[in-house]
């Protein structure tokens, strides 16, 4: 008896939570949705909106016209960054960039990884996160390791810093 009941009770709260979540409205602000000019069809990028590749969603029906949600100078400053590094992960429509494990030559027994996350389409200070990974070899073994807050922040100052010069060159290349 008690089986029957719980098994009741469980699929009324999942029917209760179904039905409300497809109750909810879609109340996101689209203000910020506005598609880049295209250069190409390939890549293009507009002064201070996200990047579009491949033509990818011309003439969507949500306005977006295949425009990602990310800065296309942090994007690209980012990559620039994180250059000497191998590249686990690259995705421009979340505008997240995940790094391999990479070692020094000088230090083969220690590597970094690093993950960035570009967190809108302004090109702005919060508009980055950096988060970075050390691992100490111990014989066959890698173990983790501390790694400071300032490290992080210093990848992000590096990617802010090229960001502003990839604007920088974009505008006098413009005018």
């Amino acid at each position: 008896m008690k089986f029957s009941s719980f098994i009741n009770k469980f699929i009324s709260f999942s029917s209760l939570i179904f039905i409300l979540s497809s109750c909810s409205g879609n109340n996101v602000d689209d203000t910020y949705r506005t598609s880049p000019e295209y250069d190409s069809n390939e890549f293009s990028v507009s002064k201070d909106s996200g990047i579009t590749i491949l033509g990818f969603g011309k003439g969507d029906s949500d306005g977006t016209d295949g425009a990602v949600a990310v800065n296309a100078f942090l994007w690209r400053a980012a990559l620039d960054t994180i250059s000497f590094m191998p590249l686990a992960s690259a995705d421009p429509y979340g505008g997240i960039i995940i790094s391999d494990w990479h070692a020094l030559p000088e230090s083969p027994d220690e590597r970094f990884k690093v993950n960035i996350y570009i967190l809108g389409r302004l090109l702005r200070a919060d508009g980055i996160k950096a988060s970075v990974f050390r691992q100490i070899r111990e014989g066959d073994i890698w173990r983790d390791s501390i790694v400071g807050q300032e490290v992080s922040t210093e990848f992000e100052d590096a990617i802010l810093t090229r960001a502003r010069k990839l604007r920088m060159q974009a505008v006098t290349e413009e005018n």
